[in-house]
C-alpha cells in the first residue's frame, strides 16, 4: 500500500509505502501527479519515507512502478529517500540511471531535514 500527498504550494510529492506496492497504487498516484503537472511545470521534489522498503505485490506492480518513473522522471528536480533500509544506497545508485533528478538519502528519522532539502530548490 502506498499513501501519498502533494504539497501543492511547495510542489513536493510525499510517498509513504507501508505494505507491498500494487499496480493500483500507481494508477491513483499517476492520476493525481498528472493533474498537478497539468498546472505546474515540475515537481520540485519527491520524498519517499519508509522505515524499510516493502517491495511489490507482483511483477505487474513492479511494471506499473517503472511506467510511472518513465512517464514522470523528467519533471522531478530532487528526490529524498528517507529510510533506514540497507538497500537505500543501492536504490540511490540505480535510480541515477533512470532520472536526472538529484537524489539524496536520509535516515528515517531525518524527514524534517529531507523536507527542508527538497524545499531549497
Amino acid at each position: 500500500m502506498l499513501s501519498f500527498s502533494i504539497m501543492q504550494a511547495e510542489g513536493i510529492l510525499l510517498l509513504r509505502p507501508t505494505a507491498p506496492l500494487s499496480k493500483e497504487d500507481f494508477g491513483g498516484l499517476s492520476a493525481d501527479v498528472d493533474v498537478y503537472l497539468s498546472k505546474h511545470a515540475k515537481l520540485h521534489g519527491v520524498m519517499i519515507h519508509a522505515k524499510h522498503f516493502p517491495g511489490w505485490e507482483n511483477f505487474g506492480a513492479f511494471t506499473a512502478h517503472m511506467h510511472f518513473v518513465r512517464a514522470h522522471h523528467r519533471q522531478v528536480e530532487r528526490i529524498a529517500v528517507v529510510t533506514d533500509s540497507p538497500l537505500a544506497d543501492l536504490a540511490e545508485l540505480l535510480a541515477k540511471h533512470f532520472t536526472s533528478a538529484e537524489i539524496r538519502h536520509f535516515p528515517f528519522t531525518d524527514d524534517a531535514r529531507a523536507l527542508a532539502w527538497l524545499q531549497c530548490v
